[in-house]
């Protein structure tokens, strides 16, 4: 088959996987719209869990959008030449999966121009509305700093551009954890120590999610990744893996310490039945424990992309326990003592997941690939290697 063949070929496939994609989007707004016109009745949430799995899906895809830049803010900030020349995917990847994850929470709000309002009459006391202004910004900073990095004549305002976007992804990430962090009326949110820990789960994310992307475009364009760049990647991404499983333990012993937290913690750890095997099997050993092994244990390639998507898998188990499990589990008004209401203000409240919110959140994270798999084939975001300082 000569090379004419080979074209063709790679361009059906292309438009083959296109399609399953777009298919894919259009099945969430499908679901979008049946719970638009049906009301939040065919979920599976409640007036105690507002918060389902479109918002675990939105939220890993927001958390991690702010990660993969992380790859570009090394090359550009902390001047590495391995990582400077995967900048380019880096932002786009960004951009690509915080508009996915803003898509599912727009979506899911049951009545999205209500949104209208949210922009009119702004609550400059409300942590929602901060968050506006630090997706807004975050488009427009992502935006100029790839194109500085694409045209020549831009190229000496990267790093400048490129220290502004560290900055507003760090913002960014802290306001997405103090959005939680601010909440008191869950056992589960309200302390600071959410903010820093959402920062590192979006390094741990965002990397597991560039390495997986980065693997699947140098295997379709027949190219292999040089050993010592993949080396320091999963070394990183091992290191992140180990402060977020850290920063976890940190986090349920400081919650130990309090009285009031002890029946939380019990739940989440020991007897919360789906929560507790998510958050030991899903986050833990899945999610954490084996993909450090694997990191810190091989050479393959192909080794480091399946520990990336545990990564990915335990990353999805890690917010289903801390957002659901979270709302699950009821406010302890008065510690010590046992409280009764007409309105469901005690006892473990109960959610199911129905398929419209699976689909939306599905649909989410597919308009995220569908930016990203257009914008590389029509601009090119493929990392130029310069094997000569790769090792840097």
């Amino acid at each position: 088959m000569n090379s004419e063949a080979f074209r063709k070929n790679d361009q059906s496939v292309f438009y083959a996987v296109l399609g399953v994609i777009g298919l894919v989007v259009m099945a969430g707004l499908g679901a979008a719209y049946y719970m638009e016109h049906h009301g939040h009745v065919v979920t599976g949430m409640t007036n105690q869990i507002v918060w389902g799995l479109p918002h675990v899906f939105a939220l890993f895809l927001i958390v991690a959008a702010s990660g993969v830049l992380n790859v570009a803010s090394i090359g550009s900030v902390f001047g590495k030449p391995a990582y400077k020349a995967r900048a380019p995917l880096s932002g786009l990847l960004a951009i690509a999966m915080l508009a996915g994850g803003l898509m599912v929470l727009m979506l899911d709000l049951g009545r999205a121009d209500r949104l209208i309002i949210a922009m009119t009459y702004l609550n400059f006391k409300s942590v929602f509305a901060l968050n506006v202004f630090l997706y807004t910004v975050f488009f427009t900073v992502v935006a100029l700093y790839l194109w500085t990095l694409m045209d020549r004549k831009m190229h000496g305002y990267s790093k400048y551009v490129g220290l502004a976007a560290f900055i507003w992804r760090l913002a960014l990430t802290t306001g997405t954890g103090a959005i939680f962090g601010f909440l008191v009326a869950r056992q589960a949110y309200g302390t600071a120590l959410l903010a820093p820990m959402f920062i590192i789960m979006s390094f741990s994310y965002g990397l597991a999610v560039f390495l997986v992307a980065q693997a699947v475009m140098y295997r379709w364009n027949k190219r292999t990744l040089d050993e010592a760049v993949l080396r320091r990647m999963k070394n990183l991404l091992g290191v992140f893996v180990a402060a977020v499983l850290y920063l976890t333990a940190v986090y349920h012993m400081t919650n130990l310490y309090f009285a009031k937290q002890v029946d939380f913690e019990h739940f989440i750890l020991l007897d919360g039945g789906i929560y507790t095997k998510l958050f030991w099997i899903g986050q833990i050993l899945i999610g954490s424990i084996l993909p450090l092994f694997l990191l810190f244990t091989t050479k393959k390639c192909s080794t480091v992309v399946f520990a990336s998507l545990l990564v990915i898998l335990g990353a999805f188990a890690q917010l289903y326990v801390f957002i659901i499990g979270g709302q699950a589990f009821p406010l302890n008004l008065f510690p010590g003592m046992e409280a009764t209401s007409s309105f469901f203000d005690s006892g473990i409240h109960s959610y199911s997941p129905s398929l419209p919110e699976f689909l939306l959140g599905l649909g989410g994270l597919a308009a995220a690939v569908l930016i990203t798999v257009i914008a590389a084939k029509v601009l090119n975001f493929m990392p130029k290697e310069d094997y000569s300082q790769a090792a840097h």
